[in-house]
């Protein structure tokens, strides 16, 4: 014998008050046959509450919606007080597409039971589904009638977030979080509403409750790791774009990021490594990679593949003033002819001398002039 007929054996001894074959039905539902389930509940030839209740379950697990609705609508006519039914047969239209007539079932539902807050969330979803605006109204009835309604919170909480209303979706979260701390998705709006305002310090906390909650991902290692990185927490900050980087290694920011915070650390290898990844990843214009990859070099004080970095930098973005001002820096230090090193600085200054960084222009004309005297000392 068999040790699915066994376990089936088993569970229709434990049944014994059912007829065989409701029984034999209910454990191959059980079990996850639905196909045969609906076969055995289909040759009862019956229609009684306790087969067409069972027949429509087995039709919405097996995927056949439209028999589900049949069935269920049938049951709802002929039982209409049956509260728990007439839901299930709700969900089953939306799950249908069927927006129309689930909105018209959940409507009366709502104006029969109208403290009950699950029959206005409804009809919100389905307004939602249908492109409909006024889904929001009926979303904040819901948490008029059940404040803590998790659902309505969440999509009340991210709609706000999506406008940039971030009072309220601060509000909206912190009602929620308040009735359940481990809600996920709203430790998550919460986490994106302070990190949105800039307030790092504050978005730290739903973040690390998100990873202790075992939600780790690539958007949330990389959020915490810039909340760390703009606080100046830098190993905290490294860690986590590390982490990023275990979901996503082509992500040509996380790169950049962690070039620039093991620079700042000291780690100039390693810094050198991920901007040279971030180069190879972007597509896009990467001027920004490419003055803190020069940067890098000078700091190694190698300085002909920072002027090689700088010219590439320029190159993406010939407005990049920094860039324009450091190349001169490195020639500087790299070439032995400074008259040729004076046209470096005299080529930033010629285009930032009246719209640039006032201490910039005022270091390079210091340096041209201390340059011009070293020159004339030099008789050159």
């Amino acid at each position: 014998m068999s040790k699915i007929s066994l376990l089936i054996m088993l569970m229709v001894f434990k049944v014994g008050a059912q007829t065989p074959t409701l029984a034999i039905a209910d454990s191959l539902y059980a079990i996850g046959n639905y196909t045969e389930a609906i076969q055995q509940l289909e040759n009862l030839k019956e229609s009684s509450d306790a087969v067409q209740l069972r027949l429509a379950k087995a039709y919405v697990a097996s995927g056949k919606l439209d028999s589900a609705i049949k069935t269920y609508k049938v049951i709802v006519l002929q039982n209409p007080n049956k509260l728990l039914s007439a839901i299930d047969y709700g969900e089953v239209l939306i799950k249908a597409g069927e927006l129309n007539s689930a909105d018209s079932l959940f409507d009366l539902l709502s104006a029969k039971y109208p403290k009950t807050a699950s029959f206005q969330f409804q009809r919100g979803i389905i307004k939602e589904k249908q492109n409909d605006s006024t889904y929001i109204g009926f979303l904040e009835r819901t948490i008029e009638i059940d404040p803590n309604h998790q659902q309505a919170l969440y999509k009340l909480a991210k709609d706000a977030l999506s406008k940039r209303n971030f009072p309220l979706a601060e509000e909206l979260s912190l009602q929620g979080l308040e009735a359940n701390p481990s809600n996920a998705s709203l430790l998550s709006i919460l986490a994106q509403t302070y990190f949105n305002e800039n307030s790092f310090i504050l978005a730290i906390t739903p973040f690390e409750k998100l990873l202790e909650l075992g939600q780790g991902n690539e958007f949330v290692h990389s959020k915490l790791g810039h909340c760390y990185y703009r606080l100046h927490y830098h190993i905290e900050a490294i860690s986590q774009y590390n982490l990023a980087l275990g979901y996503e290694d082509r992500n040509s920011d996380t790169h950049y990021n962690l070039g620039k915070l093991y620079a700042r650390t000291g780690d100039l290898k390693k810094s050198e490594a991920h901007l040279l990844l971030a180069l190879l990843i972007k597509k896009q214009p990467v001027d920004a990679e490419f003055l803190s990859l020069a940067l890098t070099y000078k700091l190694q004080e190698d300085y002909k593949k920072a002027l090689q970095y700088f010219n590439s930098a320029l190159e993406e973005n010939p407005n990049n003033e920094r860039a324009l001002y450091e190349r001169a820096i490195a020639a500087d230090n790299y070439f032995k002819d400074k008259k040729s090193v004076l046209n470096y600085y005299q080529a930033y200054l010629d285009k930032y001398s009246s719209k640039g960084n006032f201490e910039l222009i005022h270091l390079a004309q210091i340096r041209i002039k201390d340059i011009k005297e070293e020159l004339h000392l030099n008789g050159e």
